[in-house]
């Protein structure tokens, strides 16, 4: 795909949708960073559900921490894997006690370091809480990816690095939340609604879809 191409197709999500952002509820990093957490593999959906029902009652590390992994397993358990996550919430909010004065530091390296936390989440965090030009590349965004041609690669690190090399700096902040919104809607797994598609002119897709 030529870089024409590329900005166009960013052109017209970001027309669409000027502002995007998560679909996960949160009101300050460290509720994002537990939201995040818990969406591993689970719907931001459900993750909402739970998380309406945690924050207004736990929503800083202390409070989360006093809780106890069972205690917070209570507010979880709808979500899957919750027992894992549990465990994980709980380690990570006694090193941002101990370490980070409660505070959800905004750097890679400490942030990969808490329990639960890899690179794709550490992504969402810096970019959605602190607006860094990264971008996390989940399952749909390593379809659209490589789907539509805009940066194709055989796994989630080379999208990544494929993403920030050919996206423009002016684009960079929010593709990662068009592309997933893309994913999550129109560009869908099984069947994809090219017919709704506002780049399906633009899209190098064979297999194209009417619908």
């Amino acid at each position: 795909m030529n870089q024409k191409k590329r900005i166009d197709i960013l052109s017209r999500l970001r027309n669409e949708n000027p502002h995007p952002t998560t679909e996960l509820n949160f009101s300050s990093p460290f509720e994002l960073l537990v939201a995040v957490t818990l969406s591993a593999q689970a719907t931001d959906v459900s993750v909402n559900k739970a998380t309406d029902k945690l924050f207004p009652v736990a929503n800083t590390p202390e409070a989360i921490y006093a809780l106890g992994v069972d205690g917070l397993k209570e507010y979880i358990k709808t979500i899957g894997l919750y027992n894992a996550k549990a465990e994980n919430v709980i380690k990570a909010c006694k090193i941002l006690i101990e370490q980070h004065n409660s505070i959800v530091p905004e750097n890679r390296e400490a942030l990969e370091a808490l329990p639960g936390v890899g690179r794709k989440t550490a992504n969402v965090v810096l970019n959605t809480a602190f607006g860094w030009p990264t971008i996390a590349v989940d399952t749909h965004i390593f379809r659209v990816s490589n789907r539509t041609g805009l940066a194709p690669g055989k796994n989630v690190l080379e999208v990544e690095n494929k993403l920030l090399k050919v996206v423009p700096a002016e684009f960079k902040v929010d593709v990662h939340h068009w592309l997933i919104l893309h994913g999550r809607y129109t560009c869908v797994a099984r069947k994809p609604r090219c017919g709704s598609c506002i780049i399906e002119d633009l899209c190098e897709f064979k297999e194209k879809t009417e619908h």
